[in-house]
């Protein structure tokens, strides 16, 4: 018997008899050889399997997805999937599991009828399951591409996930009652398929009762997740890259009853953060920071295939940090794909086997290296986080989560968030550098709990401003007569003379003498404004469900303004900026860099509290704007007892931006220092300028 056109030009040809005659040659090769060692290929065992197949499907386009037809039905009847389940697993002939397994692969994929429903098939492939994923395996390939069939049908028929998996009597399966219906014998079976009360299946195989249906408890043997997650560690990409692409076939079925069975009642969740855990375990302490900052961002599909692995980063370790990271970028893909209750589950898992279990200690340790080098991986993990379920664990696991106003003194009620908080004051420069980097690329997250748990929560009362125009901070607190001169003019003109004065309070703050910018040709301020409006409409993209104010709440009397504290996070950042002319540039930078991320965001406390150069704070408060005026008057006295001091500090923008060589210039922090402070004042005029209404439209063109 040859191929399906051959058979069809043929059509005298007993499709029965010939399926039968080519497995009995199949099994007669068992009875009259014993003992020889010849491959499989080289026998006829392949050819006969294939001719079988193609009489399957043949027969199954000339009776149509209706009806069983004969040679289908002797393949469940006498079990010859079973038969040669037990033959592939005993590899006799040499090589005889590669064919069961592309015979099975075949078969699931030709055939149209839904089969992995009915007893004789699911079992078997049960069976050839547990012969996947063993160590020292020859067969991945074949493995691979089975179980991704497994998996494809599965997603075709979700209610088939119960047949899959292994049978120990849990009461729990997933619900048919889409898929299928009941016959008389109480059979479940699929509604296009034959019932007992249609002729047609009086001779249909045994069906599967759902009160039989094989567990969805953890199986005690390896099963259908245990081998997908062993496939997914081959050395062999495609390998690899097909076991993912099966879990992803898996977790992405809509179904909830299918979702929670996923999740409740199988390994899967643990599975995939062990994996998480021990890829992590197995990154270098001996890491370079840099490296890690560097790393760009890893997409799971491209690590695994030949030209992300061409252009992959090569440095000590990188090969364990792109297989760490590509997993962790697929378990993000996972949870974005996956239903909810799923995501959810995983998300959970992660944050317990990984984040508490392994990151906390590391983050916690005394060793300053340790410190430096997991706070840069969290940092980069950050950056690959895009999951809704898993940046939710992420925020409780570092931020917690408290929607009290802070207490000065409170360094207990989340220990971790505090201690990241103080390692941005941190005496080692590069641990400071790398934890307010953490911090940047945490509020780059759209999640409304990171900046209320950061910030908004201490300015909600508005403790910060004062009751009278009495009080408040000495440098700016006689501002406040601006507002009388105000009240007098009409809305528009108030409007526009209050966007000059919020435009020139900023642009201005730095003395003519500090200046170097329009010495030397550098970052315009309309390149501040074009970059200001593409993060505010960033960060506006993120804030539509967050339900935020739209104009400021007005102050309570029973609220006493002594009880006002900005937070450990502002106190930081503002105590950095007060040291701005003392710390390393790179330091400045970042710090210049997060406070700029919290400027753009529109809340109105936010907005009032950082760039309002006008409000009349409280006594003993300070905001941004009150900490920038006293630098600039530290600035002013330190200017006096430097020679030259406007050559040298265009000599040191020049060398900044690499016109000017290297020189060895006195006083260098203090002169950068001064450089960042002019750009970083720049850089708030922009946002203020893009905040108002009307100048945000402006701001597009």
């Amino acid at each position: 018997v040859g191929s399906p056109n051959q058979l069809t030009r043929e059509p005298s040809v007993n499709l029965l008899d010939s399926f039968v005659d080519h497995w009995k040659g199949i099994t007669n090769y068992y009875i009259e050889t014993t003992g020889q060692t010849r491959p499989v290929k080289q026998t006829d065992i392949p050819w006969r399997l294939k001719q079988m197949l193609d009489i399957l499907v043949y027969e199954e386009g000339q009776q149509g997805q209706e009806e069983m037809g004969p040679c289908m039905e002797y393949l469940l009847q006498h079990k010859l999937l079973e038969t040669l389940c037990t033959l592939g697993k005993a590899q006799y002939p040499p090589g005889m599991n590669q064919q069961v397994l592309v015979f099975f692969s075949k078969i699931l994929v030709q055939i149209q009828k839904p089969m992995l429903h009915i007893l004789n098939v699911y079992r078997p492939v049960q069976k050839l399951v547990r012969l996947c994923g063993l160590l020292g395996s020859q067969t991945e390939k074949e493995e691979a591409q089975f179980m991704f069939v497994v998996c494809s049908r599965v997603k075709q028929d979700p209610y088939v996930l119960n047949y899959i998996l292994e049978d120990n009597h849990s009461k729990r399966s997933i619900s048919t009652s889409e898929d299928t219906e009941k016959g008389r014998s109480g059979e479940t079976v699929p509604s296009n398929y034959p019932t007992a009360s249609n002729p047609a299946s009086t001779s249909s195989p045994q069906q599967h009762s759902p009160t039989d249906s094989p567990s969805t408890i953890f199986p005690a043997n390896a099963g259908l997740i245990h081998v997908l997650v062993h496939l997914s560690r081959s050395q062999k990409s495609r390998v690899a890259l097909k076991a993912f692409e099966s879990l992803l076939l898996l977790v992405s079925i809509p179904k909830e009853d299918t979702a929670v069975c996923l999740a409740e009642s199988t390994p899967l969740c643990q599975l995939l953060a062990e994996r998480l855990c021990e890829l992590f375990s197995q990154l270098p302490a001996t890491l370079e920071p840099a490296d890690i900052h560097s790393f760009p961002q890893t997409h799971w599909s491209v690590s695994f295939s030949q030209s992300g692995m061409q252009e992959r980063q090569s440095f000590p370790g990188s090969e364990h940090m792109e297989r760490f990271f590509a997993w962790l970028d697929f378990l993000d893909h996972l949870m974005r794909e996956a239903p909810k209750r799923l995501a959810v589950k995983l998300a959970k898992e992660i944050h317990h086997c990984w984040l508490v279990g392994v990151l906390q200690h590391e983050l916690l340790q005394m060793s300053e290296m340790g410190v430096l080098v997991n706070t840069a991986l969290l940092c980069c993990s950050v950056r690959h986080i895009q999951s809704p379920a898993m940046v939710e664990e992420l925020v409780s696991f570092l931020l917690g989560r408290h929607t009290e106003r802070e207490q000065r003194l409170d360094t207990e009620s989340h220990v971790l968030r505090y201690q990241l908080i103080e390692h941005c004051d941190h005496i080692s420069d590069e641990i400071s550098i790398t934890t307010l980097l953490l911090f940047e690329e945490l509020l780059q997250k759209p999640h409304r709990d990171i900046l209320f748990n950061l910030v908004l929560r201490n300015l909600e009362n508005r403790c910060y401003v004062t009751r009278t125009l009495g009080g408040g901070d000495d440098y700016i607190s006689h501002e406040g007569t601006t507002f009388c001169i105000l009240a007098s003019m009409t809305r528009f003109t108030v409007f526009k003379l209050y966007t000059v004065v919020l435009f020139c309070s900023f642009l201005c703050l730095v003395p003519q003498e500090a200046k170097t910018s329009q010495h030397v040709q550098g970052a315009r301020y309309e390149t501040y404004v074009h970059d200001a409006h593409g993060q505010l409409k960033e960060c506006t993209a993120f804030l539509l469900d967050w339900d935020w104010p739209k104009s400021l709440k007005p102050t309570e009397l029973s609220v006493s303004s002594s009880d006002f504290f900005e937070g450990h996070f502002l106190k930081v950042l503002f105590d950095r900026i007060g040291r701005i002319l003392e710390q390393p540039y790179e330091l400045n930078l970042q710090v210049t860099s997060v406070l700029s991320r919290l400027a753009v965001f529109p809340h109105p406390h936010l907005h009032e509290y950082l760039l309002d150069p006008y409000i009349i704070l409280a006594p003993g408060v300070r905001s941004l704007f009150s900490v920038l005026i006293r630098v600039i008057g530290e600035l002013m006295q330190r200017i006096e007892v430097i020679p030259n001091f406007k050559e040298k500090l265009v000599h040191v923008r020049r060398q900044l931006m690499g016109l000017d060589g290297e020189s060895g210039v006195d006083h260098m922090p203090l002169l950068k220092g001064v450089i960042i402070l002019e750009e970083f004042c720049k850089e708030l005029a922009a946002i203020a300028f893009v905040k108002l209404p009307a100048n945000n439209k402006l701001a597009e063109h």
